[in-house]
Protein backbone atom coordinates (compact mmCIF):
# COMPACT_ATOMS: atom_id res chain seq x y z
CA UNK A 1 0.00 0.00 0.00
CA UNK A 2 1.49 3.42 -0.73
CA UNK A 3 2.17 5.44 1.97
CA UNK A 4 0.04 8.50 0.80
CA UNK A 5 1.43 12.18 -0.17
CA UNK A 6 -0.34 15.45 0.29
CA UNK A 7 -0.44 16.23 -3.52
CA UNK A 8 -3.70 13.66 -3.13
CA UNK A 9 -5.31 16.95 -1.99
CA UNK A 10 -3.36 19.70 -2.78
CA UNK A 11 -1.69 20.71 -6.32
CA UNK A 12 0.55 23.31 -4.62
CA UNK A 13 2.09 20.66 -2.53
CA UNK A 14 5.77 19.20 -4.42
CA UNK A 15 5.82 22.62 -6.51
CA UNK A 16 9.25 24.60 -5.82
CA UNK A 17 7.73 28.33 -4.39
CA UNK A 18 10.61 30.04 -5.60
CA UNK A 19 11.36 28.45 -8.65
CA UNK A 20 7.77 29.34 -10.35
CA UNK A 21 7.23 32.95 -8.98
CA UNK A 22 8.99 34.43 -12.28
CA UNK A 23 6.97 37.99 -10.78
CA UNK A 24 8.48 38.06 -7.56
CA UNK A 25 11.89 36.96 -8.32
CA UNK A 26 12.64 39.48 -10.53
CA UNK A 27 10.92 42.17 -8.27
CA UNK A 28 13.18 41.23 -5.80
CA UNK A 29 16.11 41.67 -8.05
CA UNK A 30 15.06 45.29 -8.49
CA UNK A 31 14.37 46.50 -5.01
CA UNK A 32 16.78 44.56 -2.89
CA UNK A 33 20.48 45.51 -2.51
CA UNK A 34 21.15 42.38 -2.82
CA UNK A 35 20.02 39.17 -4.24
CA UNK A 36 19.88 35.83 -2.17
CA UNK A 37 19.38 32.49 -3.94
CA UNK A 38 16.14 30.76 -2.42
CA UNK A 39 15.75 28.20 -4.63
CA UNK A 40 16.63 25.37 -2.11
CA UNK A 41 14.40 27.30 0.34
CA UNK A 42 11.72 27.23 -1.97
CA UNK A 43 11.92 23.61 -2.69
CA UNK A 44 11.78 23.25 1.12
CA UNK A 45 8.91 25.12 1.75
CA UNK A 46 6.98 23.76 -1.05
CA UNK A 47 7.17 20.08 0.17
CA UNK A 48 8.13 19.08 3.75
CA UNK A 49 6.91 22.69 5.59
CA UNK A 50 4.29 22.69 3.36
CA UNK A 51 3.09 19.20 4.89
CA UNK A 52 4.42 19.70 8.32
CA UNK A 53 2.32 23.11 8.43
CA UNK A 54 -0.86 21.07 7.20
CA UNK A 55 -0.27 18.27 9.52
CA UNK A 56 0.13 20.59 12.46
CA UNK A 57 -2.74 22.63 11.52
CA UNK A 58 -5.36 19.53 11.44
CA UNK A 59 -4.34 17.26 13.88
CA UNK A 60 -1.64 18.35 16.53
CA UNK A 61 -2.14 21.64 17.98
CA UNK A 62 0.45 22.75 20.51
CA UNK A 63 -0.39 21.19 24.33
CA UNK A 64 0.55 23.41 27.54
CA UNK A 65 1.89 21.61 30.50
CA UNK A 66 1.36 23.31 33.08
CA UNK A 67 3.16 20.87 35.63
CA UNK A 68 6.00 18.91 35.91
CA UNK A 69 6.55 15.37 36.92
CA UNK A 70 8.40 17.39 39.99
CA UNK A 71 5.05 18.44 41.29
CA UNK A 72 6.37 21.99 40.59
CA UNK A 73 4.99 24.74 37.33
CA UNK A 74 6.34 23.78 33.89
CA UNK A 75 4.19 25.68 31.59
CA UNK A 76 5.90 24.34 28.67
CA UNK A 77 4.15 24.17 25.24
CA UNK A 78 4.47 21.48 23.54
CA UNK A 79 4.69 21.15 19.90
CA UNK A 80 4.33 18.39 17.32
CA UNK A 81 7.97 16.75 16.56
CA UNK A 82 7.36 17.89 12.62
CA UNK A 83 7.19 21.64 13.86
CA UNK A 84 10.07 21.63 16.15
CA UNK A 85 12.20 20.01 13.54
CA UNK A 86 11.05 22.46 10.70
CA UNK A 87 11.55 25.41 12.69
CA UNK A 88 14.91 24.48 13.77
CA UNK A 89 15.91 23.94 10.15
CA UNK A 90 14.95 27.40 9.22
CA UNK A 91 17.25 29.06 11.54
CA UNK A 92 19.76 26.81 11.55
CA UNK A 93 20.25 25.78 7.79
CA UNK A 94 18.42 28.29 6.32
CA UNK A 95 19.34 31.26 8.39
CA UNK A 96 16.37 33.02 8.39
CA UNK A 97 16.68 35.23 11.34
CA UNK A 98 20.13 35.78 10.79
CA UNK A 99 20.63 38.04 7.48
CA UNK A 100 19.84 41.44 9.01
CA UNK A 101 22.02 41.22 11.76
CA UNK A 102 25.33 39.98 9.62
CA UNK A 103 25.28 42.85 7.18
CA UNK A 104 22.37 41.21 4.34
CA UNK A 105 19.20 43.07 3.56
CA UNK A 106 16.18 42.59 5.16
CA UNK A 107 14.58 41.12 1.89
CA UNK A 108 16.56 37.82 2.47
CA UNK A 109 14.66 37.35 5.85
CA UNK A 110 11.25 38.75 4.49
CA UNK A 111 11.66 36.35 1.60
CA UNK A 112 11.89 33.23 3.35
CA UNK A 113 8.57 34.25 5.52
CA UNK A 114 6.87 34.75 1.89
CA UNK A 115 7.87 31.27 1.16
CA UNK A 116 6.86 30.09 3.95
CA UNK A 117 4.03 31.50 3.74
CA UNK A 118 1.95 29.87 6.96
CA UNK A 119 1.52 32.57 9.32
CA UNK A 120 1.77 30.40 12.43
CA UNK A 121 5.32 29.01 11.42
CA UNK A 122 6.47 32.83 10.50
CA UNK A 123 4.77 34.50 13.64
CA UNK A 124 7.09 32.29 15.73
CA UNK A 125 10.23 33.09 13.86
CA UNK A 126 8.43 37.22 13.60
CA UNK A 127 8.49 37.42 17.38
CA UNK A 128 12.15 35.81 17.94
CA UNK A 129 13.66 38.47 15.52
CA UNK A 130 12.18 41.27 16.94
CA UNK A 131 13.06 40.18 20.13
CA UNK A 132 16.51 39.92 18.63
CA UNK A 133 16.38 43.32 16.90
CA UNK A 134 15.37 45.07 20.58
CA UNK A 135 18.09 43.88 22.12
CA UNK A 136 20.96 44.06 19.89
CA UNK A 137 19.68 47.81 19.16
CA UNK A 138 18.64 48.99 22.30
CA UNK A 139 20.22 45.87 25.37
CA UNK A 140 24.02 46.53 27.01
CA UNK A 141 26.28 44.16 28.27
CA UNK A 142 25.82 40.45 28.43
CA UNK A 143 21.96 40.81 27.85
CA UNK A 144 22.98 42.02 24.54
CA UNK A 145 24.38 38.84 23.42
CA UNK A 146 21.19 36.97 23.59
CA UNK A 147 20.40 38.17 20.57
CA UNK A 148 23.05 36.13 18.50
CA UNK A 149 20.79 32.55 20.24
CA UNK A 150 17.54 34.63 18.81
CA UNK A 151 19.17 35.11 15.32
CA UNK A 152 20.28 31.91 15.10
CA UNK A 153 24.12 32.84 14.72
CA UNK A 154 24.65 31.18 17.78
CA UNK A 155 23.94 27.30 18.44
CA UNK A 156 21.15 26.33 20.13
CA UNK A 157 19.09 28.90 18.47
CA UNK A 158 16.62 30.73 21.12
CA UNK A 159 13.06 31.28 20.70
CA UNK A 160 11.65 34.98 21.39
CA UNK A 161 8.08 36.56 22.19
CA UNK A 162 6.82 40.21 22.13
CA UNK A 163 3.97 40.37 24.77
CA UNK A 164 2.54 44.14 24.29
CA UNK A 165 -1.25 43.28 23.97
CA UNK A 166 -3.63 43.49 27.25
CA UNK A 167 -7.38 42.29 27.58
CA UNK A 168 -8.78 46.17 28.79
CA UNK A 169 -6.44 47.59 25.87
CA UNK A 170 -5.95 45.74 22.88
CA UNK A 171 -4.26 47.76 19.97
CA UNK A 172 -4.35 50.58 22.92
CA UNK A 173 -1.31 50.04 24.60
CA UNK A 174 -2.26 53.35 26.30
CA UNK A 175 -4.19 51.49 28.32
CA UNK A 176 -1.55 49.20 29.71
CA UNK A 177 -1.64 48.60 33.25
CA UNK A 178 1.44 46.16 33.80
CA UNK A 179 3.92 47.57 36.66
CA UNK A 180 7.09 47.64 37.29
CA UNK A 181 9.51 48.62 40.30
CA UNK A 182 12.97 48.32 41.21
CA UNK A 183 13.67 46.04 44.12
CA UNK A 184 17.13 45.41 45.55
CA UNK A 185 18.43 46.69 42.11
CA UNK A 186 16.15 44.35 39.79
CA UNK A 187 13.38 45.01 38.09
CA UNK A 188 9.70 43.38 39.01
CA UNK A 189 6.85 43.15 36.43
CA UNK A 190 3.38 42.77 38.42
CA UNK A 191 0.37 42.33 35.49
CA UNK A 192 -1.43 40.49 32.93
CA UNK A 193 -0.91 39.96 28.91
CA UNK A 194 -3.98 38.33 27.29
CA UNK A 195 -2.98 37.74 23.53
CA UNK A 196 0.97 36.06 24.27
CA UNK A 197 1.86 33.84 21.38
CA UNK A 198 4.84 32.03 21.82
CA UNK A 199 3.47 31.32 25.04
CA UNK A 200 5.44 28.50 26.89
CA UNK A 201 8.51 28.03 23.82
CA UNK A 202 10.01 31.59 24.77
CA UNK A 203 13.05 31.84 26.05
CA UNK A 204 13.00 35.49 26.72
CA UNK A 205 10.27 37.47 26.10
CA UNK A 206 9.79 41.68 25.39
CA UNK A 207 7.12 42.92 27.53
CA UNK A 208 6.04 46.63 28.15
CA UNK A 209 5.19 47.63 31.81
CA UNK A 210 4.55 50.81 33.56
CA UNK A 211 7.36 52.22 35.79
CA UNK A 212 6.09 54.37 39.45
CA UNK A 213 5.26 57.78 38.25
CA UNK A 214 5.24 57.33 34.67
CA UNK A 215 3.13 59.34 32.25
CA UNK A 216 -0.37 58.57 31.77
CA UNK A 217 -0.94 56.60 28.10
CA UNK A 218 1.19 55.06 25.73
CA UNK A 219 4.03 57.13 26.60
CA UNK A 220 4.59 56.20 29.95
CA UNK A 221 5.46 52.36 28.84
CA UNK A 222 9.11 51.38 29.46
CA UNK A 223 10.38 48.34 27.32
CA UNK A 224 11.93 45.22 29.17
CA UNK A 225 13.21 41.59 28.59
CA UNK A 226 11.96 39.01 30.49
CA UNK A 227 14.01 35.63 30.52
CA UNK A 228 11.63 32.37 31.12
CA UNK A 229 13.53 31.65 34.05
CA UNK A 230 14.87 34.04 36.81
CA UNK A 231 18.55 34.70 38.73
CA UNK A 232 17.36 31.72 41.24
CA UNK A 233 16.70 29.53 38.51
CA UNK A 234 12.79 29.32 39.11
CA UNK A 235 10.18 29.71 36.65
CA UNK A 236 10.06 33.61 35.95
CA UNK A 237 6.22 34.09 34.90
CA UNK A 238 2.86 31.85 34.87
CA UNK A 239 0.88 30.56 31.70
CA UNK A 240 -2.08 30.57 32.34
CA UNK A 241 -3.81 28.69 29.28
CA UNK A 242 -3.78 28.42 25.37
CA UNK A 243 -6.50 30.04 23.00
CA UNK A 244 -8.30 28.01 20.27
CA UNK A 245 -7.88 29.64 17.40
CA UNK A 246 -9.56 29.54 13.28
CA UNK A 247 -5.64 29.28 11.85
CA UNK A 248 -2.36 30.39 13.16
CA UNK A 249 -2.43 26.41 14.82
CA UNK A 250 1.75 26.00 15.15
CA UNK A 251 2.57 29.16 17.43
CA UNK A 252 0.73 28.75 20.36
CA UNK A 253 -0.61 31.90 21.78
CA UNK A 254 -1.56 31.91 25.51
CA UNK A 255 -2.15 34.59 28.55
CA UNK A 256 0.65 35.36 30.27
CA UNK A 257 1.13 36.38 34.17
CA UNK A 258 3.57 38.28 36.24
CA UNK A 259 3.78 38.34 39.59
CA UNK A 260 7.42 39.69 40.41
CA UNK A 261 8.87 38.32 37.15
CA UNK A 262 12.60 39.59 36.70
CA UNK A 263 12.87 41.88 33.79
CA UNK A 264 15.58 44.22 32.03
CA UNK A 265 15.08 47.47 31.04
CA UNK A 266 15.90 48.11 27.61
CA UNK A 267 16.91 51.95 26.55
CA UNK A 268 15.21 54.72 28.33
CA UNK A 269 12.44 54.00 30.39
CA UNK A 270 10.44 57.15 28.62
CA UNK A 271 10.95 56.18 25.21
CA UNK A 272 8.90 52.41 25.68
CA UNK A 273 6.69 52.99 23.22
CA UNK A 274 8.97 54.18 20.73
CA UNK A 275 10.89 51.02 20.84
CA UNK A 276 7.49 48.87 20.54
CA UNK A 277 6.27 50.69 17.71
CA UNK A 278 9.79 49.81 16.26
CA UNK A 279 9.29 46.51 16.89
CA UNK A 280 5.86 46.64 15.73
CA UNK A 281 7.17 47.96 12.50
CA UNK A 282 9.11 44.36 12.00
CA UNK A 283 6.81 42.76 12.32
CA UNK A 284 3.61 44.40 10.37
CA UNK A 285 6.07 44.30 7.53
CA UNK A 286 6.46 40.71 8.18
CA UNK A 287 2.39 40.53 8.06
CA UNK A 288 2.79 42.14 4.55
CA UNK A 289 4.77 39.42 3.34
CA UNK A 290 3.38 36.87 4.62
CA UNK A 291 0.16 37.82 3.70
CA UNK A 292 1.05 37.52 0.32
CA UNK A 293 2.39 34.38 0.95
CA UNK A 294 -0.60 33.23 1.59
CA UNK A 295 -2.12 35.01 -1.20
CA UNK A 296 0.44 33.27 -3.44
CA UNK A 297 0.13 29.67 -2.54
CA UNK A 298 -3.75 29.69 -3.01
CA UNK A 299 -2.74 31.12 -6.29
CA UNK A 300 -0.86 28.36 -7.09
CA UNK A 301 -3.99 26.17 -5.85
CA UNK A 302 -6.23 27.73 -7.99
CA UNK A 303 -4.38 28.11 -11.26
CA UNK A 304 -3.66 24.51 -11.20
CA UNK A 305 -7.30 23.22 -10.48
CA UNK A 306 -8.30 25.67 -13.56
CA UNK A 307 -5.91 23.92 -15.68
CA UNK A 308 -7.55 20.38 -14.90
CA UNK A 309 -11.00 21.20 -14.19
CA UNK A 310 -13.33 20.90 -16.80
CA UNK A 311 -16.85 22.55 -17.46
CA UNK A 312 -19.53 22.61 -19.88
CA UNK A 313 -16.56 21.20 -21.88
CA UNK A 314 -13.52 23.35 -21.55
CA UNK A 315 -10.87 23.63 -18.79
CA UNK A 316 -11.83 26.30 -16.31
CA UNK A 317 -8.91 28.23 -17.74
CA UNK A 318 -10.22 28.41 -21.21
CA UNK A 319 -12.78 30.50 -19.91
CA UNK A 320 -12.37 34.13 -20.46
CA UNK A 321 -14.00 34.80 -17.12
CA UNK A 322 -12.21 32.56 -14.99
CA UNK A 323 -9.26 33.37 -16.75
CA UNK A 324 -10.58 37.33 -16.14
CA UNK A 325 -10.56 35.97 -12.51
CA UNK A 326 -7.17 34.56 -12.27
CA UNK A 327 -5.66 37.77 -14.23
CA UNK A 328 -7.59 40.01 -11.20
CA UNK A 329 -6.10 38.11 -8.39
CA UNK A 330 -2.22 37.86 -10.12
CA UNK A 331 -2.70 41.67 -10.92
CA UNK A 332 -3.29 42.89 -7.72
CA UNK A 333 -0.28 40.30 -6.30
CA UNK A 334 1.97 41.82 -8.32
CA UNK A 335 1.08 45.19 -6.81
CA UNK A 336 1.11 44.30 -3.72
CA UNK A 337 4.66 42.42 -3.64
CA UNK A 338 6.20 45.67 -5.36
CA UNK A 339 4.97 47.62 -2.66
CA UNK A 340 5.88 45.36 0.16
CA UNK A 341 9.55 45.15 -1.45
CA UNK A 342 9.86 48.76 -1.73
CA UNK A 343 8.62 49.38 1.38
CA UNK A 344 11.26 46.96 3.21
CA UNK A 345 13.86 48.36 0.95
CA UNK A 346 13.02 51.70 3.00
CA UNK A 347 13.10 49.66 6.59
CA UNK A 348 16.20 48.37 5.26
CA UNK A 349 18.12 51.92 4.96
CA UNK A 350 16.28 53.25 8.03
CA UNK A 351 16.21 50.49 10.90
CA UNK A 352 19.63 52.34 12.11
CA UNK A 353 17.71 55.48 12.95
CA UNK A 354 16.95 56.19 17.18
CA UNK A 355 14.32 58.02 18.80
CA UNK A 356 13.47 60.90 17.98
CA UNK A 357 13.42 59.06 14.36
CA UNK A 358 14.87 60.75 11.07
CA UNK A 359 12.87 61.58 7.64
CA UNK A 360 14.10 57.91 6.23
CA UNK A 361 12.55 56.14 9.36
CA UNK A 362 9.26 58.26 9.34
CA UNK A 363 8.79 57.57 5.29
CA UNK A 364 9.85 53.79 5.83
CA UNK A 365 7.06 53.72 8.55
CA UNK A 366 4.18 55.45 6.86
CA UNK A 367 4.78 52.85 4.29
CA UNK A 368 4.11 50.72 6.55
CA UNK A 369 0.67 51.32 7.66
CA UNK A 370 -0.15 51.28 4.50
CA UNK A 371 1.63 48.08 3.07
CA UNK A 372 0.33 46.16 6.47
CA UNK A 373 -3.73 47.21 5.11
CA UNK A 374 -3.13 46.66 1.48
CA UNK A 375 -1.57 43.22 1.47
CA UNK A 376 -4.20 41.94 4.34
CA UNK A 377 -7.14 42.85 2.02
CA UNK A 378 -5.62 41.78 -0.38
CA UNK A 379 -5.09 38.22 1.11
CA UNK A 380 -8.74 37.86 2.51
CA UNK A 381 -9.65 38.83 -1.22
CA UNK A 382 -7.54 36.28 -3.04
CA UNK A 383 -7.93 33.48 -1.11
CA UNK A 384 -12.14 34.04 -1.19
CA UNK A 385 -11.60 34.17 -5.52
CA UNK A 386 -9.42 31.03 -4.95
CA UNK A 387 -12.14 29.02 -2.91
CA UNK A 388 -14.94 30.63 -5.73
CA UNK A 389 -12.57 28.98 -8.54
CA UNK A 390 -12.39 25.29 -6.55
CA UNK A 391 -15.96 25.57 -5.94
CA UNK A 392 -17.64 23.51 -3.11
CA UNK A 393 -14.53 21.65 -2.76
CA UNK A 394 -12.74 24.64 -2.05
CA UNK A 395 -14.88 24.90 1.13
CA UNK A 396 -13.83 21.69 2.32
CA UNK A 397 -11.47 21.54 5.34
CA UNK A 398 -9.62 18.42 4.11
CA UNK A 399 -8.28 20.45 1.21
CA UNK A 400 -5.62 22.97 1.04
CA UNK A 401 -7.52 26.53 -0.16
CA UNK A 402 -9.85 26.51 2.76
CA UNK A 403 -7.08 26.98 5.29
CA UNK A 404 -5.30 29.75 3.28
CA UNK A 405 -8.62 31.17 3.40
CA UNK A 406 -8.87 30.71 7.31
CA UNK A 407 -4.97 31.95 7.38
CA UNK A 408 -5.87 35.42 5.49
CA UNK A 409 -8.33 36.65 7.87
CA UNK A 410 -5.79 36.90 10.67
CA UNK A 411 -3.25 39.07 8.69
CA UNK A 412 -6.15 42.55 9.20
CA UNK A 413 -6.10 41.74 12.29
CA UNK A 414 -1.95 41.12 13.80
CA UNK A 415 -0.15 44.05 14.75
CA UNK A 416 -2.65 46.10 15.02
CA UNK A 417 -6.42 46.23 13.10
CA UNK A 418 -6.79 47.89 9.75
CA UNK A 419 -8.45 50.65 11.35
CA UNK A 420 -5.42 51.33 13.64
CA UNK A 421 -3.14 51.41 10.57
CA UNK A 422 -4.60 53.99 8.71
CA UNK A 423 -5.24 56.26 12.17
CA UNK A 424 -1.43 55.95 12.34
CA UNK A 425 -0.78 56.51 8.73
CA UNK A 426 -2.93 60.05 9.20
CA UNK A 427 -0.56 60.71 12.66
CA UNK A 428 2.85 59.97 10.37
CA UNK A 429 1.52 62.52 8.10
CA UNK A 430 0.10 65.22 10.16
CA UNK A 431 2.85 65.14 13.14
CA UNK A 432 6.21 63.48 11.07
CA UNK A 433 5.50 65.47 7.56
CA UNK A 434 6.36 61.73 6.04
CA UNK A 435 3.81 62.44 3.30
CA UNK A 436 6.60 64.94 1.98
CA UNK A 437 9.32 62.16 1.39
CA UNK A 438 6.38 60.18 0.10
CA UNK A 439 5.47 62.73 -2.99
CA UNK A 440 9.35 63.43 -3.47
CA UNK A 441 10.63 59.58 -3.95
CA UNK A 442 7.71 58.44 -6.26
CA UNK A 443 8.32 61.54 -8.17
CA UNK A 444 11.85 60.83 -8.55
CA UNK A 445 10.55 57.43 -9.85
CA UNK A 446 7.99 58.30 -12.03
CA UNK A 447 10.05 60.49 -13.87
CA UNK A 448 12.10 57.52 -15.02
CA UNK A 449 8.46 55.33 -15.90
CA UNK A 450 8.45 53.55 -19.05
CA UNK A 451 5.03 54.79 -19.36
CA UNK A 452 5.10 58.40 -18.29
CA UNK A 453 1.51 59.30 -18.54
CA UNK A 454 0.08 56.22 -16.75
CA UNK A 455 2.69 57.33 -13.83
CA UNK A 456 1.85 60.46 -13.73
CA UNK A 457 -1.89 60.05 -12.99
CA UNK A 458 -0.92 57.67 -10.40
CA UNK A 459 1.35 60.58 -8.99
CA UNK A 460 -1.40 63.07 -9.34
CA UNK A 461 -3.75 60.51 -7.15
CA UNK A 462 -0.71 60.69 -4.65
CA UNK A 463 -0.81 64.02 -4.29
CA UNK A 464 -4.96 64.03 -4.46
CA UNK A 465 -5.62 62.02 -1.51
CA UNK A 466 -2.53 63.50 0.51
CA UNK A 467 -4.56 67.44 -0.05
CA UNK A 468 -8.22 65.57 1.07
CA UNK A 469 -5.73 64.53 4.77
CA UNK A 470 -4.41 67.67 4.91
CA UNK A 471 -7.47 70.42 3.52
CA UNK A 472 -10.42 68.77 6.28
CA UNK A 473 -8.35 66.57 8.82
CA UNK A 474 -11.84 66.54 10.61
CA UNK A 475 -13.25 64.13 8.20
CA UNK A 476 -9.80 62.69 7.54
CA UNK A 477 -10.20 59.77 10.55
CA UNK A 478 -13.69 59.40 8.45
CA UNK A 479 -12.03 58.73 5.39
CA UNK A 480 -8.58 57.42 6.68
CA UNK A 481 -9.12 54.10 5.31
CA UNK A 482 -9.93 55.07 1.74
CA UNK A 483 -6.98 57.66 1.78
CA UNK A 484 -4.72 54.79 2.66
CA UNK A 485 -5.84 52.50 0.08
CA UNK A 486 -5.44 55.38 -2.86
CA UNK A 487 -2.02 56.17 -1.72
CA UNK A 488 -0.88 52.84 -1.68
CA UNK A 489 -3.13 51.48 -4.89
CA UNK A 490 -1.48 54.45 -6.73
CA UNK A 491 2.28 54.18 -5.23
CA UNK A 492 2.19 50.41 -6.40
CA UNK A 493 1.45 51.43 -9.69
CA UNK A 494 4.14 53.39 -9.97
CA UNK A 495 6.71 50.55 -8.32
CA UNK A 496 5.36 48.15 -11.27
CA UNK A 497 6.34 50.32 -13.83
CA UNK A 498 9.46 50.67 -12.01
CA UNK A 499 9.49 46.84 -12.27
CA UNK A 500 9.23 46.79 -15.91
CA UNK A 501 11.54 49.75 -16.26
CA UNK A 502 14.38 47.59 -14.46
CA UNK A 503 13.31 43.91 -15.77
CA UNK A 504 12.05 44.98 -19.22
CA UNK A 505 8.89 42.27 -18.36
CA UNK A 506 6.13 44.05 -19.99
CA UNK A 507 3.92 41.79 -17.97
CA UNK A 508 4.64 44.31 -15.44
CA UNK A 509 3.03 47.17 -17.73
CA UNK A 510 0.18 45.38 -18.11
CA UNK A 511 -0.63 44.40 -14.67
CA UNK A 512 0.16 47.66 -13.84
CA UNK A 513 -2.39 49.18 -16.20
CA UNK A 514 -4.63 47.09 -15.71
CA UNK A 515 -4.83 47.32 -11.78
CA UNK A 516 -4.72 51.43 -12.42
CA UNK A 517 -7.83 50.77 -14.21
CA UNK A 518 -9.76 48.03 -11.77
CA UNK A 519 -9.06 49.58 -8.31
CA UNK A 520 -8.35 53.53 -8.77
CA UNK A 521 -10.43 54.30 -12.19
CA UNK A 522 -13.32 52.35 -10.55
CA UNK A 523 -14.12 51.13 -14.44
CA UNK A 524 -13.46 48.19 -15.86
CA UNK A 525 -10.02 47.13 -17.77
CA UNK A 526 -9.72 46.24 -21.45
CA UNK A 527 -9.78 43.02 -22.18
CA UNK A 528 -6.86 41.40 -22.50
CA UNK A 529 -5.60 39.42 -25.79
CA UNK A 530 -6.04 36.08 -24.44
CA UNK A 531 -2.61 35.48 -25.01
CA UNK A 532 -1.48 38.96 -22.97
CA UNK A 533 -3.66 37.04 -19.97
CA UNK A 534 -2.45 34.26 -19.92
CA UNK A 535 1.39 34.93 -19.34
CA UNK A 536 0.23 37.15 -16.54
CA UNK A 537 -1.70 34.67 -15.09
CA UNK A 538 0.54 31.61 -15.38
CA UNK A 539 3.47 33.85 -13.66
CA UNK A 540 5.27 33.99 -16.84
CA UNK A 541 4.50 30.33 -18.06
CA UNK A 542 6.13 28.83 -15.23
CA UNK A 543 2.24 27.10 -13.97
CA UNK A 544 2.00 25.88 -17.46
CA UNK A 545 5.19 24.18 -17.36
CA UNK A 546 3.52 21.80 -14.88
CA UNK A 547 1.68 19.30 -16.09
CA UNK A 548 -1.28 19.36 -13.62
CA UNK A 549 -3.38 16.72 -14.36
CA UNK A 550 0.00 13.97 -13.96
CA UNK A 551 0.92 15.39 -11.42
CA UNK A 552 -1.87 14.91 -9.22
CA UNK A 553 -1.98 11.26 -10.51
CA UNK A 554 1.33 10.68 -9.44
CA UNK A 555 0.08 11.68 -6.54
CA UNK A 556 -2.32 9.20 -6.24
CA UNK A 557 0.30 6.21 -7.14
CA UNK A 558 -2.24 5.96 -10.56
CA UNK A 559 0.70 6.55 -13.45
CA UNK A 560 2.30 3.79 -15.50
Amino acid sequence: MPLGDLGVISLAYGVNHYEVDKPYDRLLGVFSREKADFRTLGEFAGRELYEAAYWVDRFSNPYLYTWSILGERADLSLLAPEERRVLEKLVVDFGVNRHPFEGRPWHNHYTALYLIGDPGISCILTITIQTAYALYKYAEGELRDYYKGLAGIEKPPLWGATWFTEVQGGSDLGANTTTAKLVNGKYELYGYKYFASGAGIADIALATARLPGSRPGAKGLSLFAVPRVNSRGELNYHVRRLKWKSGTVPVPTGEVEFTGAEAYLLGEPDKGIYYTLEDLMVSRLANSIGALGIARKAYIEAYGYSSIRRAFGKRLVEHPLALRDLVDMEAEIEAMTALTLYTISLFDSAWGSRPPYDAKYHYARLMTHIVKNMTAETSARITQTAMELLGGIGFLHEFAVERWHREALITPIWEGTSNIQALDMLEAMYKKRAHEELVKSTEEIASASPEPALAEKALQRIRDEINRAASNPGQAEYFAKDILRGIGAASAVILLLEGARHTGDESFVTAAKYYYETRLEGKHARPLERREALELASLRGALDEIDWEAKAREALHLTR
